[in-house]
């Protein structure tokens, strides 16, 4: 099985395709962080510095723009993207 980097780069947007892309299987950890983050109600400049590395006070706009894109695949990827690593479907490894 392939390895995903620790602490991949993230992109300016999330994909918005309808099935899990490889960027999705490469920030799994990511999104598992920005949910967390989302439950306990953590402030989303806190999280924007810690898990995707952008200054929310250097970069406002594009801080919230990552954020907002990350959280809501992370949030898709509960309700349809985690089908596919369950049906051995990891994008990637074909």
């Amino acid at each position: 099985m392939q390895k995903r980097p620790l602490k991949p780069n993230v992109a300016d947007l999330a994909p918005a395709d309808s099935i899990m892309t490889p960027y999705d299987f490469v920030h799994l950890v990511t999104y598992w962080r920005l949910l967390d983050a989302d439950r306990e109600g953590a402030d989303w400049r806190e999280v924007s510095r810690i898990v995707l590395r952008i200054d929310p006070a250097r970069e406002p706009h594009h801080a919230r723009q990552v954020y907002d894109s990350h959280l809501a695949r992370a949030k898709w990827m509960t309700e349809v993207g985690y089908k596919y690593p369950l049906r051995g479907d990891i994008p990637g490894l074909h």
